[in-house]
């Protein structure tokens, strides 16, 4: 094996991250909605031996930001919900990751709590959790307990370059880092071992190894216990995606894993070391973040150039894709090249997001990854474990509450 072994995850959204993915002919449109798809889709990726799917989900439908879509029919405008999905294929798949995207602004940390370690238990200890703040009026709407200011496109722009950001917001990241706390310590208000099952004495539960959590912030006030026994992994993988130093600072806080988005240009360099710059600020301790790059990727087929593709569904589309993360057009060595350039510069792993799901997913399963096989830099086959082993992070995480 190479000296740094690959860590490559795939970002499952719909038909692809393109808008006109769905229009390709093997797209499936009509089977978006259905479980045979995404079983078909998580298959593929296990069969590439891939760490991990994540599952992209909002509370709005999926739209561009700068464009006026809310009348728009030429896009899939429907989502499904990304934890139950991979609830879904979790008992149909042996050992890549399941990391469903779950918000939680308008969501009880409680119930995330129990989802993600009920997600630990079908899956056999594969679950994880990408975080995501629910950021837009759009999204308050629906509950309507709360008002969220909007912010220009002028105002994100000038706050992402300079790292400032409106009280509002720094306020959301705040209360999010207090929703994972609050979920890391319902994960262990049960101890390893506190399910006795005995018949004959009637007990079930030790009940000295459940704990109160205690939790108070000027946004929840949690009590616990958990209604869920601690999940297999002890503490399922948390990972948020980030683009400037306040997010960095909010994923050095809370999470196992941080998705960052470097220009092709510019490479990783500058992130990284803001992204160390941020954990040094909020002095985390002990295991250190992990850092994904996130890449869009539109791979050459035999018949066409991923760059003739991704030209021709900007066509179908009426305008040019854009996306937060870097866009790659071209072949499976060169993003093979790419990937190995970035890894050697400090990158833990990296998140693909297929530009059209069915495609380049299965692209990256059939042609990709055997580049990799070739050159020493991806494993073969699968260990034995649990998400957390398969990323590298400590499979041992001791309980808080755990009296000696």
């Amino acid at each position: 094996m190479a000296a740094k072994e690959l860590h490559l995850g795939v970002a499952l959204d719909g038909a692809g991250a393109h808008p006109a993915a769905w229009r390709e002919p093997n797209s499936r449109p009509a089977e978006l909605f259905g479980p045979a798809y995404w079983v078909d889709l998580v298959g593929v990726a296990e069969r590439g031996l891939l760490d991990f799917v994540s599952i992209e989900d909002s509370l709005t439908v999926p739209y561009e930001r700068r464009v006026d879509a809310d009348g728009a029919i030429d896009r899939v405008r429907a989502r499904l919900d990304a934890h139950l999905i991979a609830a879904r294929v979790a008992p149909v798949t042996r050992h890549i990751g399941l990391i469903p995207t779950i918000t939680t602004t308008h969501t009880e940390p409680f119930h995330v709590s129990t989802a993600v370690a009920t997600l630990d238990y079908t899956s056999r200890g594969r679950a994880g959790w990408q975080v995501r703040v629910s950021g837009t009026p759009e999204e308050a709407a629906h509950f309507g307990r709360r008002a969220v200011p909007e912010l220009t496109d002028a105002e994100l722009a000038e706050a992402v370059s300079s790292g400032v950001f409106p009280p509002p917001v720094v306020e959301l990241f705040d209360e999010t880092a207090d929703v994972v706390e609050v979920v890391r310590r319902l994960w262990d208000s049960w101890e390893d071992g506190a399910e006795i099952r005995d018949v004959a004495d009637r007990r079930f539960i030790d009940r000295d190894k459940l704990h109160y959590v205690d939790f108070r912030s000027s946004h929840f006030s949690v009590r616990g216990p958990s209604i869920t026994p601690r999940p297999p992994q002890g503490q399922p993988v948390v990972a948020a995606l980030a683009h400037a130093p306040l997010i960095y600072e909010f994923a050095a806080r809370a999470a196992d894993l941080v998705f960052v988005t470097p220009a092709l240009d510019a490479g990783p360099d500058a992130v990284l070391t803001q992204v160390r710059d941020a954990a040094t600020r909020v002095g985390r301790t002990g295991e250190a973040l992990r850092v994904y790059a996130d890449l869009v990727v539109f791979l050459d087929t035999a018949a066409e150039s991923g760059a003739r593709r991704l030209t021709r569904l900007d066509e179908l589309a009426g305008r040019e894709f854009g996306s937060d993360a870097a866009i790659f057009t071209g072949s499976a060595d060169e993003l093979a090249d790419l990937l190995l350039d970035w890894s050697g510069r400090g990158v833990d792993g990296f998140r693909l997001r297929p530009g059209v799901a069915v495609d380049d997913l299965n692209a990256v399963a059939d042609q990709l990854v055997p580049i990799l096989h070739g050159r020493n830099a991806f494993r073969t086959t699968y260990p034995n474990g649990s998400l957390r082993a398969l990323l590298g992070l400590p499979t041992t995480v001791p309980n808080r509450y755990a009296t000696v």
